[in-house]
């Protein structure tokens, strides 16, 4: 039986044995702690052997050094703490434990000595691994040289813990903004990233993966991670969203919610707003835009105007009293129509297609008929109902034929040429007084009455022979 206490300590613990084939090894503290529970002894030199390899009996392949400190622990006082001299056996795994030159060799009650194999690489292979100690002590019956075992559990690998946390440094990206995906795990995984239309695989050691370009609509990403040694795959996945979405193509069977609709480029980013009213269709600007399609079936429009494509064309406004048709510069224009359909029409003149058509006129006295050049026009109708008619002639519709005058006196029924009165005829005639020259029979030949001064002649037939009167008396 040691003269002293012999303990061991792992951190972590359980001591997890590394495993084989990935990147890193497990990595652990291993503390041995000495103390004297016994009696009061001097101690020489502890001597510890560690078992070195990658076996299950083995501690770790390497074990670089060991370190020590003493320290004294007074029931009643401060704790004061010293190195010890540490040193390797040459061509061994034995590591010599000795009080610094000059120090107290003794191990008092309730002093303890820590020694520590700090950051090593555990072995890859689980086990129990026991270190071998030989101390060398003093005491009342003399110098000792005595033996024990410590002994400390390699558990198996565990599986690499799955990571966690996969996030993108912004939820929502602009055009031209950059992306970062972020995550939690472990350095042994190897990494990849799927996104839509491929997949890119992420630097060993790094937790973080940055896309080329920013993504141009929603987008999930799919983090990827794979242990190299078992093949087991864990998955995470992330959605970023892009403030303005660029869609090849939208299929909405059910619809769309959205408060608007905007263009994606600066020189076409109108925008169509949703009221509760209808629509607005506003410019880039964020002034009122312009709606541009083939066809529109509408039930109505509200509008203050309307004109065509160009911006000199004609313009249709709708003041309160009705509409006003104008032409591009601003001045009245005109209405191309097959036909209208009106209860009435105010308007100064009417004319017909060409410019040197006759046109109607409308003085306040009724309405003038003019010639394209602005003389006085023709009338033509097939019948006229009219109260009355103010003309200083009228004549047949050939240009031979005879026609009527009007003068202060009355009426002349005039020959084609103008210069002679001609043949008034009609069915029957009551009149007051008759004034004429001749009168005469309906046939050119039948005999004819002159009116002379004395009185009047008959004559008969065409010549200026005396005809007879023919009466039942004569008084």
């Amino acid at each position: 039986m040691t003269a002293l206490t012999y303990t061991i300590f792992t951190d972590p613990a359980p001591l997890e044995a590394s495993a084989s084939g990935r990147r890193s090894r497990s990595i652990a503290t291993v503390y041995l702690v000495v103390t004297n529970t016994a009696r009061k002894v001097d101690w020489r030199s502890i001597e510890v052997k560690v078992p070195v390899g990658d076996g299950a009996g083995h501690v770790g392949p390497d074990i670089p050094e060991m370190k020590g400190e003493y320290t004294t622990n007074p029931w009643e006082g401060e704790a004061t703490t010293a190195k010890v001299r540490v040193e390797r056996q040459q061509g061994t795994n034995v590591f010599k434990v000795t009080p610094q030159a000059g120090d107290d060799t003794s191990f008092k009650f309730g002093d303890y000595l820590v020694l520590k194999l700090e950051n090593i690489a555990v072995a890859t292979t689980a086990g129990l691994a026991v270190l071998t100690v030989r101390e060398k002590t003093e005491d009342d019956d003399g110098e000792h040289t005595r033996y024990t075992s410590v002994a400390l559990v390699k558990t198996a690998p565990k599986e690499i813990a799955a990571p966690r946390d996969f996030r993108p440094d912004k939820a929502m990206v602009d055009e031209g903004d950059t992306l970062t995906l972020s995550w939690e795990g472990s350095a042994e995984f190897d990494y990849k990233v799927l996104f839509p239309g491929g997949e890119e695989k992420v630097p060993a050691g790094s937790r973080a993966w940055r896309p080329a370009n920013a993504p141009k609509r929603a987008t999930t990403y799919t983090l990827v991670a794979t242990d190299p040694v078992t093949r087991q795959q864990h998955f995470l996945t992330t959605t970023v969203q892009a403030r303005y979405p660029v869609l090849e193509k939208l299929t909405a069977t059910t619809g769309i919610d959205t408060p608007w609709v905007q263009g994606r480029a600066d020189e076409t980013r109108g925008r169509l707003t949703f009221t509760g009213a209808g629509v607005e269709i506003f410019g880039n600007s964020g002034a009122k835009g312009t709606v541009t399609a083939d066809k529109a079936d509408l039930n109505g429009v509200t509008t203050e105007w309307v004109q065509g494509k160009n911006t000199d064309d004609g313009k249709i406004t709708f003041p309160k009293d009705g509409l006003d048709i104008r032409q591009g510069s601003g001045s009245w224009g005109v209405v191309h129509a097959d036909k209208a359909d009106l209860n009435g029409i105010n308007t100064k003149w009417v004319q017909g297609r060409s410019t040197n058509d006759g046109w109607i006129s409308f003085p306040q006295d009724g309405l003038n008929v003019s010639e394209g050049g602005g003389s006085w026009g023709v009338v033509h109708a097939e019948k006229a109902d009219l109260n009355g008619i103010n003309t200083k002639w009228v004549q047949g519709r050939s240009a031979d034929d005879g026609w009527i005058s009007f003068s202060q006196e009355g009426i002349k029924v005039n020959r084609e040429d103008g210069d002679h009165l001609t043949h008034l005829v009609v069915g029957y005639a009551t009149l007051d007084i008759v004034k004429t020259r001749v009168v005469r029979g309906l046939k050119d030949d039948d005999g004819w009455i002159s009116f002379r001064k004395e009185g009047l002649n008959v004559h008969r037939e065409r010549g200026t022979e005396r005809g007879t009167v023919f009466a039942d008396k004569l008084t």
